[in-house]
């Protein structure tokens, strides 16, 4: 791939002088909606300077998740700090994207835009003192075609060639993001046939969920131009590990990792003991968000290394949480590891609501339970009940039952998205649970 300028914009000016320089045809101006799909309009090099002090005006009424057609008009603010290329479909007129804050025509933010959702968790945060930062790793199939779910090849975990047969693939796809200024630390084959993760360097909260969105979109670009399908499904095949977005995740204060103390036991602060256990006692409350679609729970079942148990530990992977060990006593790598959100989820909300758990653990002083550093699975229901394990919601019914009734995660949210995001989700169950599936067919009508 060529060699492309990284931009660090500053201010509109800063912008308009890239786009001059560099003869920039068109701007992408990227938002999503309620659900973390992505959405975009085009902007002329001319018309930039007035989206910057007016924004650019909008249909908000089709859009899920965000107003009635009475309400409809919207405005689009274009953020200069994410202008970059778009670096997989250069041609000799090159492309730009900046991501947008969604205002209200009298210049309030609309309490719909995920991105303020993020923004306005982050300022509450900062009021205390702190910063937010996480580095998730999201996971992907790569597939013949959409309508086909036919893996490319028979590869597992951390696979080299002749098995994992899309190395050139990830390179492509990390090439491209390191030409948008995104850093990538490694990629590899993960466990299932033609499944792939890429790690990123982990970084602010706004910043990451600006990239995981980012990342979706170039994962199913490079794919697209190799004549392969790349999927952030969880649960694409029956009976293989589904794809998740184990999401690292750590507090600073003053410049220092909050969550470090080097006579801690496992080096770890009073603030990260209440951290976990608050993302631990309200974990039930988030699950619709961080696991959004009826099929995330397929994924989320025991024996195929997705959690479903709400314990924590540290180097044990049958746990909710995990405190990663790689560099133990050191303080810049001491995180904690939430790994039951998968790729398919809102990033904007998913961190805000993490946030929002650990900080009520903190303010609270909620106290952590004793690490469970046993093999979960092989527990009986019997022996979890002793050990006070309880799992997570078993359907998006279920995870919809324990959101309605949070009140952490509607202030985390907001009304407008708290109930926006409800009534899509009722709509989608009653929809999944009306259906006459192939294995109803294939099971009951022969014998009933």
């Amino acid at each position: 791939m060529p060699e492309y300028p990284i931009f660090n914009c500053k201010n509109s000016d800063d912008v308009v002088k890239a786009v001059r320089e560099h003869k920039i045809e068109l701007v992408q101006f990227w938002f999503v909606d309620v659900l973390g799909t992505l959405k975009s309009f085009q902007v002329l090099p001319g018309e930039l300077e007035a989206a910057f002090e007016e924004g650019m005006g909008f249909d908000g009424s089709s859009l899920e998740g965000f107003c009635r057609i009475e309400e409809s008009d919207m405005i689009a603010i274009p953020d200069p700090a994410t202008f970059q290329l778009v670096t997989w479909r250069q041609t000799s007129a090159p492309i730009a994207r900046m991501f947008c804050d969604i205002l209200e025509p009298n210049g309030t933010p609309f309490a719909g835009d995920s991105r303020h959702c993020l923004k306005r968790n982050l300022q509450a945060a900062a009021s205390k003192g702190y910063s937010f930062y996480v580095g998730p790793e999201l996971e992907f199939f790569l597939f013949e075609s959409s309508t086909s779910p036919k893996p490319l090849d028979a590869g597992g975990y951390f696979d080299a060639p002749p098995l994992d047969l899309a190395g050139d693939i990830r390179r492509e796809i990390i090439s491209c993001l390191r030409s948008m200024g995104i850093p990538v630390e490694y990629g590899h084959h993960e466990v299932a046939p033609s499944q792939h993760e890429l790690a990123l360097r982990y970084t602010d909260a706004l910043k990451m969920a600006d990239t995981a969105i980012t990342y979706r979109v170039v994962v199913k670009e490079i794919a697209r131009q190799n004549g392969c399908y790349a999927t952030f499904m969880p649960k694409p095949l029956y009976g293989e590990n589904g794809s998740g977005m184990h999401v690292h995740q750590s507090l600073f204060k003053n410049g220092r990792n909050l969550f470090y103390d080097a006579d801690g036991d496992h080096h770890l602060s009073r603030e990260a003991k209440s951290y976990i256990a608050g993302l631990l006692t309200h974990c039930k409350e988030f699950t619709a968000i961080t696991n959004q679609w009826v099929n995330s729970y397929k994924r989320l079942v025991p024996g195929f290394e997705a959690p479903t148990n709400i314990a924590w530990a540290r180097r044990n992977r049958s746990t909710l949480v995990r405190v990663p060990m790689y560099k133990p006593g050191k303080e810049a790598a001491t995180r904690v590891e939430l790994r039951s959100p998968d790729p398919a989820c809102n990033p904007y909300l998913t961190f805000a609501c993490m946030l929002a758990a650990g900080l009520k653990g903190i303010e609270e002083n909620y106290v952590l339970s004793a690490p469970v550093e046993e093999d979960i699975y092989n527990m009986t229901s019997g022996d979890r009940r002793a050990r006070g394990i309880e799992s997570l919601p078993g359907s998006l019914e279920k995870a919809l039952e324990a959101m309605e009734g949070s009140t952490l995660i509607r202030e985390a949210l907001g009304e407008h998205i708290f109930t926006k995001f409800l009534a899509n989700k009722h709509i989608e169950w009653d929809q999944y649970r009306s259906q006459v599936t192939n294995y109803e067919l294939e099971r009951y009508l022969p014998r009933l």
